[in-house]
């Protein structure tokens, strides 16, 4: 998997020469792809385990989506879902770690279809997939905002039988839990250490959980209805296998290792190491979780209609039979989720940021600035957030349409990994610089099966989610990305064909960015 050879850092006083460089060889190469030094590499290999597994975050998902994800398929398609999930997950990590290891970069997948595409329309298909990659990441932080903003009003109305939840409330917490969450992203030195607590958290959180449940509960479901109760209330005839989504959101974002490429030493290693490790420890404590809590659940028609409209919450209360503890084990997963919504902010400001210094985004110029004092892209951030702060909105006018909004972000990220992996299989597979990660033959196959399921979620996740269809209950995710579409082809033919720097820009710019760098002109 990896090569055997591994770089000495010596504890004598030459350690500083050495890590000085190191550095500067790791600028060289960022300089040969045409990018300067712009953000300190402050992350370890935790730390950049740490925000990676944050936001993907499986456990947390799969607590979104427990209760209401037994309409379309019940405990069993959950289950079983999650193998079936995990399996291609790895296929999908195993691909992206491969062009980390080869290409590292911030830029991530725009940046790989850029090198990979035909000369022709290379630019075309870095442009689509930068563009589909940033609105994936914004919608991701919308989905996570809403979740722990449903869980925090969830728990004001078990603790306040007569008040009423209404929409204006929850996205009212939702702005509120993404201004919260944005100014942990506004310094840059204190992301790894938020990396690594937001790590702890959730894996914290996650074994308090899995213990006090099931102990607590007053009764136990059998192992048929976890194993072997299929349940299909879609009014679909295909048993419900539309409801593999919930166990698809569990695995989602995991490109966003490969975006802090330049934030981190030797990141031909670290990132596809981060990247594998999200995929593992996701699994580990995604299953077990969704085992466990099934089998704790003793009524499900009230989890059904619970007037906290938080299922999981109703699950903590009916096992715990007590208020107090039902809110704590509730503020343990809102705990999860707010370090799930930092790592999401900085995944979103890096995929920003990254795609303006290329003139991807209208404003690029100044949206690429990194903010010296802070070592963070502000601009980018700010930007990114108060988009995140609008599309709050939307839940007011149309639940619906916001979780169409939430099934997009899933696809748009697969379409984005799709693209370069589709370039690098069109060009061949070895007839590029290979990194130290790399699988040969299990990569080709890793490949065939990453665009396989881009296509089946395509199709699949446009369909209705449940029939009949009716105007409150329609997946409006054609609009989606019909909106989308628009967008980056007014964008396109307005700005981004004369404007967007592409691989033979960079190219023209990388040999001064490396004459620069010899002669020290470079600060890094």
């Amino acid at each position: 998997m990896f090569d055997s050879k591994e770089t000495h850092v010596s504890s004598t006083p030459a350690m500083a020469s050495n890590d000085n460089a190191a550095m500067d060889q790791e600028a060289l190469k960022l300089a040969e792809m045409g990018y300067q030094q712009s953000l300190a590499r402050n992350y370890s290999l935790i730390s950049i385990l740490g925000v990676g597994f944050s936001l993907t975050n499986s456990w947390f998902g799969i607590s979104a989506a427990l209760i209401t994800g037994i309409n379309s398929g019940g405990p069993v398609l959950l289950i079983y879902g999650l193998i079936l999930i995990c399996l291609i997950s790895i296929c999908v990590g195993v691909s992206l770690s491969e062009l980390a290891s080869a290409y590292p970069n911030a830029g991530g997948q725009y940046f790989w279809a850029s090198e990979l595409a035909p000369r022709l329309w290379a630019d075309a298909a870095s442009y689509a997939t930068g563009w589909a990659a940033w609105a994936g990441s914004v919608f991701t932080s919308a989905s996570v905002c809403l979740a722990v903003a449903s869980a925090g009003v969830g728990c004001w109305q078990l603790s306040h039988p007569d008040f009423t939840i209404e929409a204006k409330h929850v996205v009212g917490a939702y702005e509120v839990i993404n201004a919260f969450c944005f100014f942990f992203n506004c310094y840059g030195k204190v992301l790894p250490t938020m990396g690594h607590l937001a790590l702890w958290t959730s894996l914290v959180s996650f074994f308090v959980i899995l213990v006090a449940v099931p102990a607590s509960a007053p009764s136990h479901q059998h192992a048929r209805f976890v194993f072997a109760n299929f349940v299909n209330n879609t009014g679909w005839s295909n048993n419900g296998i539309v409801g593999l989504i919930n166990a698809n959101y569990a695995f989602a974002c995991l490109d966003c290792a490969t975006h802090l490429a330049e934030e981190v030493h030797r990141p031909e290693r670290m990132v596809p190491i981060a990247i594998m490790g999200t995929v593992f420890i996701g699994f580990c404590t995604a299953w077990p979780f969704a085992i466990s809590m099934f089998f704790s659940i003793s009524d499900l028609d009230s989890l059904f209609n619970t007037s906290t409209l938080v299922p999981t919450l109703a699950l903590f209360y009916q096992a715990l039979s007590n208020k107090a503890g039902a809110i704590v084990l509730e503020a343990l997963i809102m705990a999860t989720g707010i370090g799930c919504l930092v790592s999401s902010h900085t995944w979103q400001s890096r995929l920003c940021w990254s795609f303006a210094r290329d003139r991807g985004v209208p404003f690029g110029k100044y949206l690429s600035h990194v903010e010296p004092r802070l070592g963070v892209p502000m601009r980018a951030h700010l930007l990114s957030c108060a988009i995140v702060g609008a599309l709050g909105c939307l839940y007011l006018g149309s639940y619906t349409a916001f979780n169409s909004m939430v099934t997009a972000c899933i696809v748009l990220l697969y379409i984005s990994y799709a693209i370069p992996v589709t370039c690098l299989l069109l060009r061949g597979r070895n007839n590029i610089p290979h990194g130290p990660f790399w699988l040969r033959k299990f990569g080709l196959v890793a490949n065939i099966v990453l665009l396989c399921w881009t296509l089946f979620t395509f199709v699949l996740y446009s369909l209705p989610v449940v029939m009949p269809v009716q105007a409150g209950n329609m997946n409006y995710i054609s609009a989606v990305y019909g909106i989308l579409a628009l967008i980056m082809l007014v964008d396109w033919f307005v700005r981004g064909r004369r404007n967007y720097r592409g691989a033979g820009k960079r190219h023209l710019d990388s040999g001064e960015l490396v004459r620069e760098i010899g002669h020290g002109e470079v600060k890094m």
